[in-house]
């Protein structure tokens, strides 16, 4: 079953924006319906207008306008936004970002990415099964932390901000209700997530 999905990108670059609506409209399980945005003084109306579920953005695009503002003046409270990146950005600038898109990012990257803002919103009918309810990033993360990585080594692994990966560890610990680090060893190891030989002693 396919997931439908409004997603609105907002980027300056003909051939970046094209080149993202292509790969998107692409990704196995979603039907994607796309809005293209190329400047700043057509964000707000364009937002307004299409009420997309997703925003793709650029963030030097919206400069000084705070993601909030632009969620309350387009009247999309509920929108996820996902900074599109070039290279490295300044941590602090991406923390209001549900998630980040790497130009490098590859199809199932964020493919996975997009399913886990998704999933996101749903509420989550697997709380019994506790190995399915974990997303395959989340999954990544436990096995990062398993490995002794700290929150600032797992976001550079991963390409994550700092703040992306508390939140998820946030979310871990509230799913599996698992809140130390040994607690969630014995986890991996359980469900096969790491083998021993991975664990830093």
């Amino acid at each position: 079953m396919s997931t439908n999905l409004k997603i609105a990108i907002a980027e300056p670059s003909v051939i970046v924006r094209s080149g993202l609506e292509s790969l998107l409209k692409r990704l196995p399980g979603f039907r994607i319906q796309m809005v293209e945005i190329n400047s700043v003084e057509s964000l707000f109306d364009s937002l307004r207008m299409h009420k997309p579920d997703v925003l793709i953005v650029n963030p030097a695009l919206p400069g000084y306008f705070t993601l909030q503002h632009l969620k309350e003046e387009s009247g999309c409270a509920e929108m996820k936004c996902i900074a599109l990146l070039y290279s490295v950005s300044d941590s602090m600038l991406l923390r209001s970002y549900d998630e980040q898109i790497n130009i490098y990012d590859s199809s199932d990257e964020i493919k996975h990415k997009l399913e886990r803002l998704n999933a996101e919103e749903l509420p989550d009918e697997t709380e019994d099964d506790e190995q399915q309810s974990l997303s395959s990033r989340e999954k990544e993360i436990v096995v990062c932390v398993v490995k002794g990585m700290t929150n600032r080594e797992i976001a550079d692994r991963l390409f994550l901000s700092t703040h992306t990966v508390i939140t998820h560890r946030r979310n871990i610990a509230r799913k599996l209700q698992i809140h130390s680090a040994s607690g969630l060893t014995v986890y991996a190891i359980v469900n096969k997530l790491v083998e021993l030989g991975d664990i830093k002693q």
